[in-house]
């Protein structure tokens, strides 16, 4: 019998899931960290649980090590520390050193976490990724400018997705940046240049640091690309078929990416792109499941429990491959407009060849505010054998569903 803690910052529904699927996982006892008081477990997973307990910042290393020690000198040594927020990998494997638990270390998390450092790391490997620059000062940031030219991109150096990222199309985007918020030591920003191409992600599972199991989603179009124009509505599709040479460019780069960050078990969530001639690039890497509703649809395309099949990964460190037998989509309905959302319109006129295949869906509420995200308010997966039914079923949701604001 394993035990295992599950830090979970906060018990929101995407983080739920997770924990729900592991403290389902056979020869476990799981028990929770996390900021939430017991009153907000469900009575389901609370009987399902060993122990509860709250800290009060689930982020600082130093807690969560506590926390495990408390749970320690009650249940028996701790012998996994899990989480799936990307912000929490690095306090993790600080704790797992700390107190000689298996599981990624912390020079491998930081080279996760630290997009700077990732992307030094895999140009060392010769992956092919964005040239880069971690500005701590505008005359950095402008010394890179003039290098590369324009567009560029700037993130975070710890972001997670498209958190906080935005494009400079030329020198007056620059010096607009650059006057309001520039880059300082204590606030580096991260300039890179802008890939073009197409953008997906490759998904991918590890053990002992090879990789036994993969899958490629294809974004339409790129968050980037959503994020500057808000009247887009975000897709992500899955095909069915992803053995065609379309996809050895990124199965090629993905195995030494990866093996060049330190990662030996795992999944793992790669941002890639394609770039006109056919050559890919990776953008980042994240040592965790994918979000955006992207384990929701491997579960969908494999009729298998993805969420429960990462849990028995970071207890047990097995996993059995599944066979991929649909292809699936997600359409995010985005509020056109400013505020809270007002109605939904379109949804009583689709078709029944567009109906029939949602196969979960979480719709946006009147008077709910708007995300402002490129995930937008809500979203619908759509399923089908078919790769081209499932792309014509996300174009006539985008074009038919509209979600208004005021």
């Amino acid at each position: 019998m394993v035990i295992a803690a599950f830090v979970a910052p906060y018990l929101l529904d995407a983080t739920m899931r997770f924990v729900d699927a592991a403290a389902t996982v056979p020869d476990t006892k799981l028990a929770l960290i996390t900021c939430d008081p017991e009153s907000r477990i469900p009575e389901g997973l609370r009987r399902r649980l060993v122990a509860h307990w709250r800290i009060g910042d689930p982020l600082d290393a130093g807690q969560i090590a506590a926390a495990a020690e408390a749970l320690g000198r009650h249940l028996g040594p701790v012998q996994r520390l899990i989480g799936v927020l990307e912000q929490l990998q690095v306090p993790l494997a600080e704790v797992r050193e700390h107190l000689g638990i298996a599981g990624m270390n912390a020079a491998t998390a930081r080279n996760f976490r630290d997009k700077a450092q990732m992307k030094s790391v895999l140009r060392a490997a010769g992956v092919p990724c964005a040239r880069y620059r971690l500005a701590d000062s505008a005359d950095a940031a402008a010394g890179f400018a003039a290098e590369v030219g324009f567009p560029l991109v700037v993130k975070p150096p710890a972001g997670a997705g498209a958190k906080s990222t935005f494009r400079l199309d030329d020198a007056e985007d620059l010096r607009v940046w650059l006057t309001t918020a520039p880059p300082a030591p204590d606030r580096p920003a991260l300039v890179e240049e802008f890939l073009t191409g197409e953008e997906g992600s490759y998904d991918s599972v590890m053990t002992d640091g090879q990789i036994i199991w993969d899958s490629v989603s294809l974004y339409l179009p790129t968050p980037l690309e959503v994020l500057r124009n808000p009247w887009i509505q975000w897709r992500v599709l899955l095909p069915r078929e992803i053995e065609g040479p379309e996809y050895d460019g990124i199965r090629k780069a993905a195995p030494a990416a990866l093996q060049a960050l330190g990662l030996r078990s795992g999944f793992t969530h790669m941002e890639w792109f394609r770039r006109p001639d056919g050559s890919v690039a990776v953008s980042e890497v994240a040592a965790r499941p994918a979000g955006a509703q992207i384990t929701s649809m491997l579960c969908y395309v494999h009729d298998f429990d993805f969420y429960g099949a990462w849990a028995q990964l970071m207890v047990h460190d097995s996993f059995a491959p599944p066979q991929r037998r649909w292809s699936a989509g997600t359409v995010y309905l985005r509020g056109q407009g400013i505020g809270r959302v007002q109605a939904v319109h379109g949804l009583d006129g689709l078709p029944p060849e567009v109906s029939s295949l949602v196969v979960e869906s979480r719709l946006p509420e009147p008077g709910q505010l708007s995300s402002g995200s490129y995930e937008g308010d809500g979203y619908v997966i759509v399923r089908h054998p078919d790769t081209g039914a499932v792309t014509d079923a996300m174009w006539r949701l985008v074009t038919g569903v509209r979600v208004e604001l005021g």
